[in-house]
C-alpha cells in the first residue's frame, strides 16, 4: 500500500511521444530519447523512485525491462492514443487484495447510501462553482436554487431510478448556466458536437485515467461500482469516484475557454465532429495535468478514507467529501 509520504515525494510524468521519441532503461533510471538521423539523443532521466505514473502520450515500445521496474517501484502505466483515448493501464501494486473485493461483490445493489453520498458531493461542488463566479444575475440565481433543491432531494430519494434522474437534473441546469457565455448548447458525451464537449470529454478521459490509477493502488476491482451499474468493460467504481472531482476539469475548461488558452481553432471538423489537432495534444495534456497535479494528495486521502470506510462497513456519513 502507498502511504501519504509516496504520493508527497513521488510524481505523475506526462511523456509527450508524438514525436520519434523513445522510452530506456539505463542504470536504474528511465531515459527519453528524441530519435534524429537514426542517432538518440537522451532529453531527460529520470530516477523510478520519483515516478509514482507514467503516462505516455503516443505510439512507443514498451519492453519488459520498463515493466520489471514499474512492478518493483509500484508504478501505474496509462499509454493514449494521440487523441487522447487510453489503450493500455498497467498497475499491479495491489492485486493480490482480495478482501477489498469480496466487500465489492457481496456489496447490496439496493443499498444507495455511499451512492447518495457520491451524487450529494458532485452537485454541492457544482453549486460551489456558480459561487465562485461571483455573477448575481437571475439566471445564475435560480439554477443555485435549482442545485440546492437538487441536493435536498438526494436524500430521500427511494430508487435507483429517482437519483440517477436527480443527478441528471442538477448537470443540465449546471452546465446550462456554467457555460451559457460560451454558447453552451447541451452536454453530449463522446458525441463530439461542439469544442466545449469535446474538450470535457478530453479532460474528464485524464481524470478518470487519474482516478483509476489511486483505485489500483488499493486493489479495487475498477469494474465493480456502488453506484454505476454492472456494464461489459465498463469501469464502473472509476465512474463512481470520478464524480466529486469533475468540477476540477469543469472550472479549468470554462477559465482556458474565457482566457482564449482553449479555441475552435484548436480543432479540425470532421464529418460534423470536432477531432482536436495533433499538435495540440501536448498543451491540452499540460493544462488538464496541470489543473489536477495540485490535487493529488487531496484525491490520495480522498480514495484511502473511501478504502477504509467501505472495508470496515462505515455510515454514509463517515465516507469522506471532496470541497473544490
Amino acid at each position: 500500500m502507498y502511504t501519504h509520504k509516496d504520493i508527497e515525494c513521488r510524481t505523475i510524468f506526462v511523456i509527450n511521444c508524438l514525436d520519434r521519441k523513445n522510452l530506456r532503461v539505463h542504470n536504474g533510471e528511465l531515459l527519453l530519447e528524441e530519435i534524429t538521423n537514426e542517432k538518440a539523443t537522451t532529453l531527460t532521466k529520470l530516477p523510478f523512485q520519483k515516478i509514482l505514473a507514467l503516462f505516455v502520450i503516443g505510439n512507443i515500445s514498451i519492453t519488459t525491462p520498463l515493466i520489471e521496474k514499474c512492478k518493483r517501484f509500484n508504478i501505474a502505466l496509462v499509454v493514449m492514443k494521440p487523441s487522447l483515448r487510453p489503450v493500455f493501464f498497467w498497475s499491479n501494486s495491489a492485486e493480490a487484495n482480495y478482501l477489498v473485493r469480496q466487500k465489492q461483490y457481496s456489496f447490496c445493489n439496493d443499498d444507495l447510501s455511499v451512492a447518495k453520498g457520491l451524487v450529494f458531493n458532485k452537485i454541492k461542488n457544482q453549486l460551489q462553482l456558480l459561487s465562485y463566479t461571483r455573477c448575481k444575475d437571475d439566471e445564475t440565481e435560480k439554477t443555485k436554487k435549482e442545485l440546492s433543491s437538487c441536493i435536498q432531494q438526494v436524500a430521500d430519494a427511494p430508487d435507483y431510478q429517482t437519483l440517477m434522474g436527480i443527478e441528471g437534473m442538477a448537470s443540465k441546469s449546471f452546465f446550462k448556466c456554467y457555460f451559457r457565455e460560451l454558447g453552451w448548447k447541451k452536454r453530449q458525451p463522446r458525441a463530439k458536437t461542439d469544442a466545449i464537449n469535446t474538450t470535457l470529454d478530453i479532460g474528464y478521459t485524464i481524470l478518470f485515467n487519474f482516478i483509476e490509477c489511486y483505485l489500483r493502488m488499493f486493489g479495487f476491482d475498477v469494474y465493480t461500482g456502488v453506484y454505476h451499474r454492472l456494464w461489459f468493460k465498463r469501469k464502473s467504481l472509476v465512474c463512481d469516484l470520478v464524480e466529486p472531482f469533475r468540477c476540477i476539469i469543469d472550472r479549468t475548461v470554462r477559465t482556458a475557454f474565457n482566457r482564449k488558452q482553449i479555441t475552435t481553432l484548436d480543432f479540425r471538423i470532421k464529418q460534423n465532429e470536432y477531432i482536436l489537432k495533433q499538435e495540440k495534444n501536448k498543451d491540452f495534456c499540460r493544462l488538464f495535468f496541470d489543473a489536477l497535479i495540485p490535487y493529488k494528495t487531496e484525491i490520495f486521502k480522498y480514495i484511502q478514507a473511501y478504502y477504509r470506510c467501505f472495508m470496515r462497513n462505515a455510515v454514509s456519513d463517515a465516507y469522506p467529501l471532496f470541497t473544490i
